[in-house]
Order: structure tokens, then C-alpha cells, then sequence
């Protein structure tokens, strides 16, 4: 018996493996596909650059113009803003010239200034902080020490000057205990109102898990509180630079408050004026840097 076998003419043999070989369809050359289309380029947003340089710009504009015009209904008392600014070419021209204890540069007043609130700032930083964290951990100590802070806080720094002269004898730790006092309650508070807030449900998961307190503070509360610790510090900075000013006034020696107490009595108001911006300009970059530092620490946003 023979047996018919068919063939199909378009079938494809397979090989010794039984797989079989490619047919010509699948050799056939992969159909590219198309490269997409080149994304169009946002035009970019002038209207949205005007608008957050005009105003400033503006603004600055509008200053010159009243100060030039108070300048000329005074009869020069007050100097015009071309007068200070060759003014200040002058005194930026040799910040660091040095002649006497009494006679320095705009660059040594402000550096001198700069440190004593960096020692004030500092000191207050080592002891706010943790006050505040325990102030906040524990709710004893919370009651012990809200009435002193609720009393304290609002007394003027300079009220706490006289005092500061009594103890330590001299001006220069006089001004920087003045800073110090100034410097602390912003810390404290705010550091103390992060660690009220930290959710219920960490320190639940704390207490499951029977941490230490150490590993408390380090893990679970100084991450929750940087936040509310930051803006305690910026608080602090800005409170600092203001106060040294008027501190410097009192005390003398070298320092940018104490420049223009000395230009005062000089009768020199070009300087005085050139002054009042130096101390604008050096809080602006402390507080832009402080905010960049926040900026880096949080994802909330950091409004100045």
C-alpha cells in the first residue's frame, strides 16, 4: 500500500531541531518605524519676564525720584542721590583702610558687625534649640517655662544692654549678649511648636518599637521639627541684625552701627545714607541665604 503524501509547496521544512526556518516574509528587513517628530520649542515667556523685572525696577526708580525731590524741597539738608553716589564710590573705592580704632573703613564695620552677631547668633543657636526641644517634649517642662518666655519675650533687646554692661564689664560682650537674648526666643519657640506638632502616630510607632529617647530625638522628632527650627533661625537672624545696629550706637567701637552714630556727629549724612543701604544689602543676603539653606532642608516652599 502506497501511501500519498502531500506537500506543501510553500511550507517550510523544518530542520534536524524541528524548528523551522524563517520564512521569507520574516526575513524581510524590520519596517522603521518613524522617528517621532521633534517637540516644538515653548516660546519663551517674555511677558512673564517684564513682569518680574519692570516692577522692581519701577519701584526703585519711584525711590530716586522721591529722594530727589525731598532732597530739593529740604534745600540739600538731604543729600541728592547723585551727590551720595559719587559718595560712594569714594568710600567703596578703599573699604579697608585703616586709621585708628576710630577711623576704619565701611568694610571693617561691617565684618566687626558680622562677627559679633555670628557670636550672638551662635551662642543663642546652642542654647535655644535644645531648650526648645525639651520644652516641647516635655509638657512639665512646657508649663514650667511658658510663663518666663510669655514675660521675657517682649522686652525690648536694648532694655536687656544695661545689663549686659553690669555683668560682663565691657561693651564688645555687652552687644553680643544683647544679640544672644534677642536671638533666643525665636528659636525656642519655634523649635518647640515643631516638636507640639510632630503626628501622635510616630511616637506611637516610637513607643511600640521601644526606642530610646535619644533615637527619638535623632530619628523620628529632629526631621519632623527641622522645618518649624529653620524658620526659627531665620526669625532669629533678621531680629539679630536689626538689634546690633542700635546696640553698636550705644556701645561704640568698631561696627556699622557705630559708623553711623560716628558720621552723625560728623554731620556727614552722604554716609549715613551710604550706611543705611549697607545694612539693607547685608540683611537681604542674609535672609536670601538662609532661605536657600531652608530651601534645601524642606519641600515645602520658603517664602521670605
Amino acid at each position: 500500500m502506497v501511501s500519498a503524501v502531500f506537500h506543501n509547496t510553500l511550507a517550510v521544512p523544518a530542520d534536524a531541531d524541528g524548528a523551522r526556518a524563517p520564512s521569507a516574509s520574516t526575513l524581510a528587513e524590520p519596517t522603521m518605524k518613524p522617528a517621532p517628530a521633534a517637540r516644538a520649542k515653548p516660546p519663551y515667556d517674555w511677558r512673564g519676564l517684564w513682569l518680574r523685572v519692570l516692577p522692581p525696577v519701577f519701584g526703585l526708580v519711584l525711590l530716586v525720584l522721591v529722594w530727589e525731590a525731598v532732597s530739593v524741597t529740604t534745600g540739600s539738608s538731604i543729600p541728592s542721590p547723585k551727590d551720595t553716589w559719587q559718595q560712594a564710590v569714594t568710600v567703596f573705592s578703599n573699604p579697608f583702610y585703616s586709621n585708628g580704632p576710630n577711623d576704619q573703613g565701611v568694610g571693617w564695620n561691617v565684618l566687626s558687625s558680622l562677627k559679633r552677631v555670628a557670636m550672638g547668633f551662635g551662642l543663642a543657636a546652642v542654647v535655644g534649640i535644645p531648650v526648645g526641644f525639651a520644652i516641647g517634649r516635655f509638657t512639665f517642662l512646657g508649663r514650667m517655662f511658658n510663663p518666663l518666655i510669655s514675660l521675657l519675650r517682649p522686652v525690648s533687646p536694648l532694655a536687656w544692654l544695661p545689663i549686659g554692661l553690669l555683668v560682663f564689664k565691657g561693651a564688645n560682650p555687652a552687644a553680643i549678649w544683647t544679640i544672644f537674648i534677642c536671638s533666643i526666643w525665636p528659636m525656642i519657640i519655634n523649635t518647640a511648636v515643631g516638636v507640639q506638632r510632630v503626628p501622635q502616630d510616630y511616637m506611637n510607632v516610637a513607643r511600640v518599637l521601644n526606642l530610646s529617647e535619644w533615637k527619638i530625638l535623632t530619628k523620628i522628632l529632629f526631621p519632623a521639627v527641622l522645618p518649624y527650627m529653620l524658620t526659627g533661625v531665620r526669625l532669629a537672624v533678621g531680629t539679630a541684625w536689626l538689634v546690633i545696629v542700635a546696640a553698636e550706637m550705644l556701645t561704640g567701637g568698631v561696627g556699622i552701627g557705630f559708623w553711623v552714630w560716628d558720621e552723625w556727629n560728623n554731620l556727614n549724612v552722604k554716609n549715613i545714607i551710604i550706611a543705611i543701604f549697607v545694612i539693607g544689602i547685608v540683611g537681604l543676603l542674609l535672609e536670601f541665604a538662609l532661605i536657600k539653606i531652608a530651601t534645601a532642608f524642606t519641600f515645602e516652599e520658603v517664602k521670605s
